[in-house]
């Protein structure tokens, strides 16, 4: 996910600026870590989209979680398939910081590249990433859509994942979904922070431009990424994003602000007419850029997907929200006792 960048300085890290270099793009061989866990109904997907890169993988590393579906199965069959040397790890109980710096650490190539199960790739997200890091990047930066159809999830992802208007590529945070960076500046700053669950990727990134590492934006590297099928995943995965803000004091502004907009709006509510119409009024200017986002993806959702869209736009969004507003606190506690 995109996010505006505050000052932060998650790590400790005392690497200066880091010295440029030109890479030749045939003599770098690429490594691919994903981590997995019950999987068993995208990842034939995520597997097809490995084997049509134009640009052929040298390695793959997976690591599973501990999947207690038919998930390392798949992953065994695909071992034996695909043309590229890989590497299965099974990591019960890993969490996916823990189970990304177990890929890196194995892989045996300076060019990474991540992704996670549930994405699909396009077939020239690798060719991608692995050009922009030969002419010097550190961390080449993709992006991901959501998919298409008119299904609960392809619908959920229109509303919640940017659209390219809204990106800063100056400020942008990469998702692990989609990016790529050399093995030397995941060293550096010590890899995935493992004490995180949720929201790693963005302290990860942080702490690689803490360290001067240099970011490029990639946008054609793109994978598409489903949603959850239902109200209930929807709500627990926001609620963990939140609760990882508040663990790895993330964004606390832009929470503070979504509380007091809140609780503006229940003010509103009991505010008499002329309340509630402004407080109308406000929620249609809040909602512009989610309509936006499904209006702009009309031709993937179709007309009935993009109708569907706009008006859920109204419950999902508040959702979310509350979902984070719930997550939120509970992170804080957990960093507090932590400290203590």
């Amino acid at each position: 996910m995109t996010l505006e960048q505050e000052p932060r300085n998650p790590t400790n890290c005392d690497e200066g600026p880091v010295e440029r270099e030109h890479r030749s793009l045939p003599q770098l061989r690429a490594s691919l870590v994903l981590t997995v866990l019950n999987e068993q109904g995208s990842i034939r997907s995520l597997f097809e989209g490995i084997q049509r890169q134009t640009l052929p993988l040298d390695e793959i590393v997976i690591v599973d979680g501990g999947s207690t579906d038919q998930t390392l199965n798949l992953v065994r069959r695909f071992e034996v398939d695909v043309a590229a040397d890989v590497t299965v790890i099974v990591a019960p109980g890993a969490n996916i910081s823990k189970g990304r710096n177990i890929g890196v650490d194995a892989a045996s190539n300076e060019l990474i590249l991540v992704t996670d199960g549930g994405a699909n790739l396009d077939q020239n997200w690798a060719r991608h990433l692995v050009e922009s890091l030969s002419t010097g990047a550190d961390v080449a930066c993709g992006f991901f859509t959501p998919q298409s159809g008119d299904s609960f999830p392809a619908i959920l992802g229109a509303l919640t994942v940017p659209i390219l208007d809204e990106i800063d590529s100056i400020k942008f945070l990469p998702s692990s979904r989609s990016v790529g960076f050399t093995k030397r500046a995941w060293a550096t700053v010590g890899g995935y922070p493992e004490w995180l669950d949720y929201c790693e990727d963005l302290i990860f990134d942080i702490a690689l431009k803490d360290a001067g590492f240099n970011f490029a934006f990639v946008p054609d590297a793109q994978v598409a990424w489903n949603a959850r099928s239902t109200v209930r995943g929807y709500f627990k995965q926001y609620f963990r994003y939140g609760r990882g803000d508040g663990k790895a004091c993330l964004w606390p502004r832009r929470h503070a602000i979504r509380y007091c907009s809140y609780g503006a709006g229940l003010f509103l509510v009991r505010s008499g007419s002329q309340g509630r119409l402004l407080l109308i009024m406000l929620t249609a200017a809040y909602l512009h850029k989610f309509w936006k986002r499904a209006l702009t993806r009309r031709s993937s959702l179709g007309v009935g997907g993009t109708t569907r869209a706009v008006l859920l736009a109204v419950a999902l969004v508040p959702i979310g929200d509350l979902a984070k507003m719930s997550g939120f606190p509970i992170g804080v506690c957990w960093r507090w006792n932590r400290k203590c």
